[in-house]
Parts: structure tokens; sequence; C-alpha cells
């Protein structure tokens, strides 16, 4: 019996409290044509299947909320439901798939069903086509988004044969479920006493856990006190906009080294100039505070990597947005994440979820649904980076030419951003909520121009190293970065 881990269900509760979030992510892999017709695709799909036990299991919740919910095999489980298919209207251009994934990804996964599907989208631009990968956040996060890649796709244009695949359901019977709970429920003091035991074995290793535990819950506590107001926070309706831009990863090198930083901090900050704008566009004061943003940390190791579900802690990070200049803004942020790393708040994160599995599941949902429903809210954006993967990767024998990414917005956050690289490529996708935020384009417009302003800040010298690493690719998908 498989349970989701407290964080994995937690997707699962804030859904359910948001009459109007869809906790999906996606990712969209445009590839060169043909497209394969669906019977082919359905039986590339199948011969994998194997390798994703996940794919063919449903969340299945305990009575009485007993225990977390299960993972459960679906003795009704049907391919075919879960691949879809479509097309662009004429010209197929960027407008065209930004609004067609904006109107995929505002619709909620079946909860009766395994909580994915596939969709073919054809009638791209010169012959190729794209794939939507939509799954909802319970069952994986972005890390193990790229796994799925690593394991559905091939490393050249030559298929891999189907995997053996023996598959019976096994599907657990309710009395089952509920004396399973009930005696995980019944061991929880002492587990918890043998983890008190384990502590005072390591006085000093406990006093120095429990002291970054502290400082890392004050600063998350004090990262989530409100915020100043400002129109990009606030209820959602269920439409969601999306927007993209790709970015040369040259670039984002280039101003990072330029910098002495990250490229996770040239990348954020990029981000807090694209918010900055946004505000002074609608006649709003950036003022400090009024962008903090959810920034999830891999906190995966090496080992469990190939394993389907959720690994993350978070920073919660003020954007520099009352700065006006873009190398001031990337300074901020470089200094203010050594801030969040030197008070411990991702490894507090990481602590709680941890002491969240030893809890009775039943308080910690309440208190992830009372959490949801105070009236105020810190948090106005989320911002995901992810590397995606490195070499060059295949469908049906057909070359994947970029991977887009995909972040669900909830909680009053009316704007979410992701990156994700694949081979030499950023692409940045802006998710935004659909009536009250309309200039999704134009915010991921302004990421690409403040990482390429990041890149050429450092004079003529930098800027002729920017063209000569900047690499050779063929040309993307094209079309404008305006909002779908």
């Amino acid at each position: 019996m498989e349970y989701l881990s407290p964080l994995d269900a937690s997707f699962l509760d804030l859904e359910d409290e948001d009459p109007h979030a869809s906790l999906a992510i996606a990712s969209v892999a445009v590839i060169d044509g043909p497209a394969p017709d669906q019977a082919a695709f359905a039986e590339a799909l199948r011969g994998r299947l194997a390798l994703v036990p996940r794919y063919r299991q449903k969340v299945r919740r305990v009575p009485f909320n007993l225990g977390r919910p299960v993972w459960d095999d679906d003795p009704g489980f049907d391919l075919d439901f879960h691949l879809r298919r479509t097309a662009l209207p004429a010209p197929g251009d960027d407008d065209a798939l930004q609004h067609l994934i904006g109107r995929i990804m505002s619709q909620r996964l079946d909860r009766e069903r395994p909580m994915w599907e596939d969709w073919v989208i054809e009638g791209l631009p010169e012959g190729r086509w794209a794939l939507l990968s939509k799954v909802h956040h319970s069952m994986l996060d972005g890390v193990t988004g790229n796994e799925l890649y690593r394991l559905i796709c091939d490393p050249g244009p030559e298929p891999r044969p189907g995997e053996p695949d023996d598959w019976q359901p096994e599907p657990t019977g309710g009395t089952a479920l509920t004396l399973d709970a009930l005696g995980r429920l019944a061991a929880l003091p002492f587990d918890q006493a043998r983890a008190l035991l384990r502590a005072a074995a390591d006085p000093a290793g406990a006093v120095r856990r429990l002291t970054d535990l502290v400082r890392g819950a004050t600063a998350l506590t004090e990262a989530l006190l409100p915020a100043p107001p400002t129109s990009l926070s606030g209820p959602l309706g269920r439409a969601r906009r999306y927007a993209l831009a790709r970015v040369p990863m040259a670039e984002i090198a280039a101003a990072a080294r330029a910098h002495r930083v990250t490229i996770n901090d040239v990348y954020l900050a990029a981000v807090a100039g694209a918010f900055r704008h946004l505000l002074l566009f609608r006649a709003e004061q950036p003022v400090p505070g009024a962008i903090r943003t959810l920034v999830p940390v891999n906190v995966r190791t090496t080992d469990a990597r190939h394993v389907f579900d959720n690994r993350l802690s978070s920073m919660l990070l003020d954007l520099p947005v009352e700065i006006g200049d873009a190398p001031g803004r990337l300074r901020a942020v470089h200094d203010r994440i050594a801030g969040l790393r030197e008070r411990h708040e991702v490894e507090a994160g990481a602590e709680l979820l941890t002491l969240a599995d030893q809890e009775p599941y039943a308080m910690v949902s309440f208190l992830i649904r009372a959490a949801f429903r105070m009236p105020q809210r810190g948090l106005a954006t989320v911002t995901t980076n992810v590397p995606g993967p490195p070499v060059p990767l295949y469908l049906l024998g057909r070359p994947i030419r970029e991977i887009l990414p995909y972040v669900p917005i909830a909680e009053h956050m009316r704007v979410g951003v992701a990156a994700l690289t694949y081979r030499d490529q950023a692409a940045i996708g802006v998710t935004s909520d659909f009536a009250t935020v309309p200039e999704a384009g134009d915010f991921a417009a302004t990421v690409a121009t403040e990482i390429r302003e990041l890149a050429m800040a450092r004079g003529p010298a930098a800027r002729r190293s920017l063209r000569a690493a900047r690499p050779v690719r063929p040309a993307p998908v094209p079309g404008s970065a305006r909002s779908a």
C-alpha cells in the first residue's frame, strides 16, 4: 500500500479548497513532423506504461480521513481515455498554441481516473506537431517530470522496443485500507518516541537541527505576513492565459558570468524586472515587499531521482521590484537568497514536511485547509526554474525541437512563471488569470528582455563575448510572444 506524502496530498487539499484552481503541471514538446496517427501513438505509449506504474493508479481517499490518500491500481484503466488529440487553427503560430495550452490547462483532471492526459496537437508550422503532457502535481514535481521524458522518449531516432508488461490491477479493498490506516495511526506515538530517542542519542546534533528549524521557521513565518496589496493578487477565475518567451542559454550564462551570480539569480532578477514593469504599467507603485514569490527548491537525493512524487522545499523571496536598474535588482536577488540560505529556510521547510509525516493526517489536512482559508495573503506569485534534458530526445523517431513549461496558479496568485531548459534554450512560460491579468504575453517578453539587458550590461567586450558564445540552432516555432 503506497501512501501519498503530506506534500503530495496537500496539492489535492488545496485544489479542494479552491473551486477555480487546477493544480496540474505540464510541459509541451514541439516535435518535427509528421504527427503519428492515433493508433501508432497509443501503441508507443502502451509500450512504456510498465516504466511508469503511476500512470495506471488513481488516488483513493481513506475513509473518515484516518490516513493520507493512497495510490491504488485502477481496475478500469483505459489508455484511450488519457490520449487526446486536437489541431491548431491556421496559421498555427505561437498565439494559437498559447491559447490552446491555456484552455487545456484551465480544466481539472478527472480524479476518478489516473490523473494525467497526453494531447497530440497538430497544425504547427513547417509540418510540426506538439505533445502536451498534463499531470496532477500530487503525482510528481518538475524534476521527476524530466524523468518521464527519459522513460517515454528515445536518445536517438531509432525507437526502443516496448517494455514487457504483464500488469494486472490489484486494487485495495475498503476494509484493508481502513485497517491499515488505523494501524499506522496507532503506531504514531511509538514512531514519535523512537524519533525522540534518536535525538537523545545525539544531543548536539538535535540542538543544532532544532536551532536551524526555529530560525528557518521564523523566516518562513515572517515571509507569510501580509504583503502590500496590488492588482496582481486576489481571487482567481477558472480560465487561464499562457504566454511564452525563448532565451538562448548562452545569454543567461553570459549574464551570470558577467555579474558573478548563478543562473537562477539571473532568472529571478529578470522576473522581478517584469513585475516592476507590469506594476508601473498599471500605475501601481512597486514598493518593497509587493511581490513575494514562492521558489520551489529541489531536495531530492540522487537515489530518489526515479521516484514519482514531490521532493520539494521552498524559499519565500521578496522580489526587488522597488529597484529601478536591472543590475541592482540582480545584486539584490543574489544577496536576499544568500540571506535566506543563511537562515536555513529551505532546511526548515523540509523538516516541517518530515514532522508532518509523523502527525495524524486529519490534523495536517485540517491545518492546510485552514491556512488556505485565511484572509491575508503574503504570496503574490510562484517562480520555478527546472533544468530539462541537456541532450536531444526523440519521440517515435521524430526529434524534439523544444520543450515549453507550464506552472499552475492558485491561492490568490494571479501570475506564475516557469523556466525550463532543453539543450541550448530556456523556455519561459507565464501563466496568468485570464480575466485579471491579460498582459501575460508582454510579461513573458519582458522577462526575455531583462535577461538580454543583464547579459549586455558589461559593455562592448561582454557583448562581443556573448555573440561569440551564442550557439547556432534551428529556428524556433515562428510566431509572436503576445498573449493568447
